[in-house]
């Protein structure tokens, strides 16, 4: 009996076989990031290892920077291995490392074991965003991209919510929640096992506008070369792009109850709620936007108007910072607005990523996501170590004009990237350019 991880597709799924191995794909990305949460055990690890903020900062950003090394490599692997042979071994490691994380008892212990799961992660997370490339038409990507990103969103909730629910059944043994992770990791990296198959090398080499229509395939008995994607510009424009762009979302996610607390004086609880309008609306704009952005077969209008809208909303806030008088409907108004603004321009931008690089050579897809999840990671890293530097020396408001700008440097960047302003050609007849070496 063949294992499911060793089985590579032959011929392009389609209906609820297809729908069901993307599925497993989107779960693989939940999984993969959950097993990297500790935000809700933080507080009870540094006093049980007796270690400061300031030392667990450093063993954040050293793991970050590990996990970036290892996506850029894993995403490059996994082009010439396949992706589920590379993805499935790694979940099922990954869930045997949070165990490891109960024998943790020093902070330098917990550096070795961050490092090493962030290794993991970062591999798994550059092998699940090509495998939702094979496995959704670009009549689906937009939509399909943003199923994706509720992983690594989702993970922050479900690693909160179990918290919430189990602590206080282990009297608040922050080794509880390790244990109960890497179970759930276990099962649900075996269900995944079960179910997840790869394409074979020839169907990664093509390019699908449907289930059943094909556009584009380049000739498969020439190896794929790095150098056709990072010797264009439409590549680095992508890269340098997203750079900036991550700069005021990793800001949020990193700090955002931490930003509303000190600026407009808010309790921890009133600034989650704040930060949960923004989560909930940019969750539901990345799913609603990408589906019109698939139905339309456009990507960087949405691209364009979700970043002015963006824009916009975060010079509001730094206005907001300048007055005393801020409620909390208030806030919580302009930041579900924000919330929508990104995730207009997010899902869009994703599957444009997807479509440009793809167009260069299909074969080169895990190597483009390993980039970037490569550069979430490095961008990360920046602001956690110069974010609180700019804040201590002048406040808040300055960091988010440094965001601001930002974001604005990014919408002149977008006139770089292939593909349409409006539509001119029916969806499923939307053509791709020529590629070196493609057969006529």
């Amino acid at each position: 009996m063949v294992l499911p991880h060793r089985r590579e597709l032959a011929e392009y799924p389609t209906g609820s076989r297809r729908l069901r191995i993307l599925a497993m794909a989107v779960l693989a990305s939940l999984i993969g990031s959950y097993e990297g949460q500790i935000a809700p055990v933080v507080p009870l690890l540094l006093d049980d290892l007796d270690m400061s903020l300031v030392t667990y900062g450093s063993v954040s950003a050293i793991a970050l920077i590990a996990g970036a090394v290892a996506a850029m490599a894993g995403g490059r692997l996994t082009d010439i291995v396949g992706r589920v042979r590379l993805l499935v071994p790694l979940l099922l490691v990954t869930a045997l490392m949070c165990y490891g994380m109960t024998l943790v008892t020093t902070p330098g212990q917990l550096l070795f074991a961050r490092a090493a799961l962030s290794v993991v992660d970062g591999m798994v997370m550059a092998a699940s965003a090509p495998l939702v490339r094979d496995f959704s038409p670009r009549l689906g990507r937009a939509q399909a991209f943003a199923f994706w990103t509720w992983g690594p969103v989702g993970a922050n909730f479900l690693a909160a919510a179990i918290a919430g629910a189990t602590l206080p059944l282990f009297d608040g043994q922050w080794r509880s929640q390790f244990i109960i992770m890497g179970t759930v990791s276990l099962i649900v990296s075996l269900v995944i096992a079960g179910n997840i198959v790869d394409l074979s090398p020839q169907l990664r080499a093509r390019i699908q506008q449907t289930e059943q229509r094909a556009v584009g395939q380049v000739r498969t008995d020439r190896a794929p070369r790095s150098r056709d994607l990072f010797g264009h510009p439409v590549m680095w424009a992508h890269v340098v792009g997203i750079s900036v762009w991550l700069v005021l979302y990793l800001t949020l996610s990193l700090f955002g109850q931490t930003m509303l607390a000190e600026t407009f004086g808010l309790s921890a609880a009133a600034a989650s709620s704040v930060m949960s309008g923004f989560w909930v609306l940019n969750l539901g704009t990345l799913i609603a936007v990408g589906r019109f952005s698939d139905r339309l077969q456009l990507r960087k209008p949405f691209i364009a108007i979700g970043t002015v809208i963006a824009v916009l909303m975060t010079a509001y806030f730094g206005v907001l910072m300048a007055r005393d008088d801020v409620g909390v409907v208030h806030l919580l108004v302009a930041g579900a607005l924000l919330g929508a603004g990104m995730g207009t321009a997010y899902a869009p931008w994703m599957a444009n990523f997807s479509e440009n690089t793809e167009d260069l050579d299909p074969r080169l897809q895990g190597t483009a996501w390993g980039v970037f999840s490569l550069l979430t990671r490095v961008v990360a890293v920046l602001v956690l170590f110069a974010l609180p530097r700019v804040v201590a020396a002048t406040d808040w408001s300055t960091w988010m004009l440094v965001a601001l700008l930002c974001l604005v440097a990014f919408l002149p960047i977008t006139l770089l990237f292939r593909g349409p302003w409006r539509r001119t050609t029916p969806p499923d007849a939307v053509a791709v350019p020529e590629r070196e070496g493609e057969p006529r």
